[in-house]
């Protein structure tokens, strides 16, 4: 769903669609009573608005797993926090090895650092039960890191405004979720409606409003320790799954990966921005991720999940390169320049594609024997 979703883009952007394609995404849409009301175009509300629902479900996953899952000891839970800090160091150095030389290009050194995480768990589930489970984990808890990260560099670097006031009120906002955890009272009606206003307040405050979800996650009652089969945890997980896979991510793909190719671009593809961007995503992901795991598990600070191995974590890395929805965004914030800024685009789309293709190619060919490996591969690429 996820890749119809991102050609049906491709296909509305770059033909006599795109008006209409320009129209529809940018459409206000006001919501609010009186004088309280968020007037904002429909990609908005579908970016920070309907993905928090995604962050919703991927926080209550990553929570599964840190309570009684594959992260539930320190040692396995710092792998993926490791790999995402690698896998953002080492594409930020290649982008500022490329663009060195123009100030303005400089901006953009945050384009190749963040995993799409819709998109790269999408891609991942192509392959269903052929990966291990632990992989997904991984590159989910690797993703979440490594957005995170964005985010707050995003906050810091690229001059966006944070209000007080309504920051302020998220945080009491979310204590009060957590307080209301910790007594045993975090009863469905309560959470959803300090949810509605957490989100409220972070959107208000400047902050990425989306990562509410994760926030809410966080509070979502585990159940008992002996017997969460049916803990509001995996009730909301089951309940959000379906939405989010069939619904919530090919919306969020079709009105995020409209890239418009011109013919001005194609000329620029050699300058410091495009390859910058180019290689920091296709190379510096798959040598930051694999790097810095190799590193973290021979130096005994983390430990592979079950059943992956290292051709897995280097098919994983290649996945992180996947970077269209953080990618474009900071490409927004960075350039004035329309000319820088659709180097940029152009180079999220190839390099993103290129990570894509070859990352689940090396997955596809990690699932045989060893002693089969060579031949099943060299089949593939027949």
């Amino acid at each position: 769903m996820i890749l119809s979703a991102i050609i049906l883009a491709l296909i509305a952007a770059n033909s006599p669609l795109a008006g209409l394609y320009a129209v529809i995404h940018h459409t206000p849409i006001r919501v609010g009573l009186g004088p309280y009301q968020i007037d904002a175009p429909l990609i908005v509300w579908i970016n920070q608005g309907l993905m928090t629902l995604f962050f919703v479900l991927v926080g209550v996953e990553i929570k599964h797993e840190l309570v009684g899952g594959h992260l539930s000891t320190l040692r396995k839970a710092a792998l993926p926090a490791i790999a995402a800090l690698g896998g953002m160091i080492v594409p930020a150095l290649i982008y500022v090895s490329f663009a060195a030389s123009n100030g303005e290009a400089l901006r953009g050194w945050a384009i190749p650092m963040a995993t799409d995480i819709a998109l790269a768990l999408a891609l991942l589930s192509l392959l269903e039960n052929r990966v291990p489970v632990g992989l997904k984990v991984f590159l989910m808890a690797l993703a979440i890191f490594d957005d995170l990260g964005a985010v707050a560099i995003i906050a810091f670097f690229y001059g966006e405004e944070v209000h007080t006031l309504p920051l302020m009120l998220a945080i009491v906002t979310f204590a009060t979720m957590v307080g209301l955890n910790r007594i045993g009272q975090a009863k469905p009606l309560p959470l959803a409606m300090l949810s509605a206003i957490l989100w409220l307040a972070l959107f208000q405050s400047g902050i990425e409003a989306a990562l509410a979800g994760v926030l809410i996650a966080a509070v979502v009652p585990n159940g008992a320790k002996h017997d969460d089969s049916n803990s509001p945890l995996l009730r909301t997980q089951r309940l959000l799954h379906p939405w989010a896979s069939l619904l919530i991510v090919p919306i969020f793909g079709f009105f995020n990966a409209g890239v418009t190719i011109e013919i001005e671009t194609l000329q620029n593809v050699t300058d410091g921005v495009s390859l910058g961007a180019f290689f920091g995503l296709f190379l510096g992901k798959q040598l930051g991720v694999f790097g810095a795991t190799w590193c973290a598990v021979k130096l005994n600070i983390g430990a592979l999940p079950p059943g992956v191995g290292f051709q897995h974590i280097y098919g994983a890395g290649l996945l992180a390169g996947v970077g269209f929805t953080m990618g474009l965004f900071v490409t927004a914030l960075a350039f004035d320049t329309p000319a820088l800024a659709a180097s940029a685009r152009l180079a999220i789309l190839i390099g993103s594609t290129l990570s894509a293709v070859v990352g689940l190619a090396v997955l596809r060919c990690a699932q045989v024997e060893p002693e089969t490996r060579m031949s099943r591969c060299q089949k593939d690429a027949i």
